[in-house]
């Protein structure tokens, strides 16, 4: 009994095969790579071709840029705003009106008016407000709105920030 015994502990548990595994990850690996090769290519997931043709033929086609719009740029003065609240603080601004070129001369001939609506704004924004960096978007968009009503629908297309510095 006792080489029964002993015969059955040296008999170990067979180990299982491993070449399941690994054709299951070259598998994976060629899908994988074959997935990405269709999607990098265009092959698939492409946008589709403007003129309805394979989207080699728009890669090999000159590319001529559509014609810019007519606009001008009218620059504002750049302004020095002293902030209230703790601490002197002050707020350099510098930007520049996206107008069509037709309406250039009226928004230049109102450039007092929209300078004071932007200064009369600046100051009355909460300087701890200005310091949120996520902030300069809303205040862009209040400040132009402001500039649209002082100069007439259609007349500024944009408010462009060129310098914000507060300190």
């Amino acid at each position: 009994m006792a080489d029964a015994t002993t015969e059955a502990a040296d008999e170990a548990p067979k180990k299982k095969s491993k070449l399941p595994l690994l054709i299951g990850l070259v598998l994976m690996l060629l899908l994988g790579g074959g997935g990405f090769y269709a999607v990098y290519s265009g092959m698939i997931l492409a946008p589709p071709a403007e003129d309805g043709g394979h989207s080699e033929a728009t890669h090999d086609a000159e590319v001529v840029p559509d014609a810019l719009p007519e606009i001008g740029f009218v620059a504002l003065d750049p302004m020095v705003i002293s902030l209230s609240g703790k601490g002197a603080k002050h707020l350099r601004f510098v930007a520049q009106l996206e107008v069509p070129l037709a309406h250039e001369k009226d928004v230049e001939h109102l450039k007092p008016r929209i300078m004071d609506v932007l200064n009369g704004y600046l100051r009355a924004v909460d300087p701890a407000l200005l310091e949120d960096p996520s902030a300069l978007m809303r205040l862009r968009a209040q400040m132009l709105r402001r500039v649209q009503i002082v100069t007439g629908d259609g007349r500024v297309r944009d408010l462009l920030i060129i310098e914000f510095v507060l300190n």
